[in-house]
């Protein structure tokens, strides 16, 4: 072929006589991909970038979404019997601090009164351990114990020298911690109160027209989805720490509501939460009870983690929660990997809304719509 310069002009196998023809086809969609994915990435780093800094907010923020979603029924129970949606919040808000605070109140009493004791049996149990160290198998000698203990010492001795900006960071942290929970309460009193109309305003103001009703019924779902997840939750949670609690109790293991109120909270992080504060019940009762009473409550807790997870999950979450428990796990670890304790605890509903999420809007756009052309249908 002659170009009309009058020079030759190459030209590959499908005609097209431009450069890019003559890239192969599988290049220039890995290219196509490749530079949406960095646009992603950026993205994402700008995001995360904006979380780190907004760390607390964004985590109170969070947390008044959950106790939202489990504190919402009550608010529309009310409502529905004819108290004003102000007063009805304003009731339930007040109730749930309440109730935290008698079970916050119990816990540092029955804390406070049982350490005494527990601090004798703690003292015999160590002697005992000291004493199988050096008369076990191990046949440690007192120097090497003395060694070992030395060591622990210098490791936890207090920097008095530091002891003045440690109070300036520890005032600090208090001060951010106290500026959450005012935050996160506020949060929570206008996400009972104007929850609906908070969710159908930000679609409104960030949506295209034509797939805001798609947007806002799959954001409803996911909701319901959260508000399910919260109450399954902490109905598995609430049974698993009365089962490890009474367990504890027959036993004679010392603070056993305090380590059922532990079971509970732990129990919101699936799988792992539960594995972690039962083992804290373990080692108080190898230490205050002998290895004896440990095991047997360790084969309580076995029972208690398999009836959770053969049962009660399955039976309570499983219409809440359609997720496989290796999605469970890698997102509670991936989200302690990146915002500790607190991202565990979120990760899966987090998840678990989102999966709701794409799930209602991918079932959305394969429906037709309704006859009259608005695209919209009825929920």
């Amino acid at each position: 072929m002659i170009s009309t310069a009058g020079q030759p002009r190459e030209v590959d196998g499908s005609g097209r006589g431009d450069v890019a023809g003559k890239v192969p086809r599988s290049l220039r969609i890995a290219a196509a991909v490749g530079w949406r994915l960095l646009v992603l990435v950026a993205v994402a780093w700008v995001l995360w970038q904006i979380f780190s800094l907004l760390y607390g907010e964004v985590m109170s923020v969070a947390v008044a979404a959950l106790l939202a979603a489990l504190m919402s029924p009550a608010v529309r129970w009310l409502v529905r019997r004819g108290l004003n949606r102000t007063l009805a919040t304003t009731v339930v808000l007040v109730g749930g601090l309440a109730a935290l605070g008698a079970v916050l109140a119990v816990v540092i009493n029955t804390l406070v009164a049982g350490l005494a004791g527990l601090s004798d049996q703690l003292v015999a149990s160590f002697e005992q351990i000291h004493i199988w160290l050096i008369r076990g198998p191990l046949s440690l000698s007192q120097q090497e114990l003395d060694q070992v203990f030395q060591q622990l010492s210098e490791a936890l001795r207090i920097d008095r020298g530091g002891l003045p900006t440690t109070a300036l960071a520890t005032t600090g942290t208090l001060l951010r911690f106290l500026a959450g929970v005012l935050l996160g309460l506020f949060t929570l009193f206008f996400f009972l109160r104007d929850g609906d109309s908070i969710w159908r305003f930000l679609v409104r103001v960030t949506m295209p027209r034509a797939i805001r009703f798609r947007v806002r019924t799959a954001g409803e779902d996911g909701f319901t989805t959260l508000v399910a997840y919260i109450r399954a939750t902490a109905a598995v949670a609430f049974m698993d720490a009365a089962m490890i609690g009474i367990g504890a109790t027959a036993l004679g293991v010392p603070l056993p509501f305090v380590l059922a109120v532990l079971v509970f909270l732990g129990a919101f992080v699936p799988y792992i939460g539960g594995v972690v504060t039962g083992s804290l019940a373990v080692l108080v009762a190898l230490a205050a009870n002998g290895v004896i009473t440990a095991l047997i409550l360790l084969a309580v807790v076995v029972c208690v983690m398999q009836l959770e997870g053969h049962v009660l999950q399955p039976l309570l979450l499983g219409h809440a929660v359609r997720l496989h428990p290796l999605a469970v796990v890698l997102s509670v670890t991936a989200g302690f990997t990146l915002a500790g304790v607190g991202g565990a605890v979120l990760a899966v509903p987090l998840v678990a809304t989102a999966n709701t999420v794409i799930r209602a809007l991918h079932e959305q756009a394969r429906t037709p719509p309704e006859h009259g052309g608005n695209g919209h249908h009825q929920p």
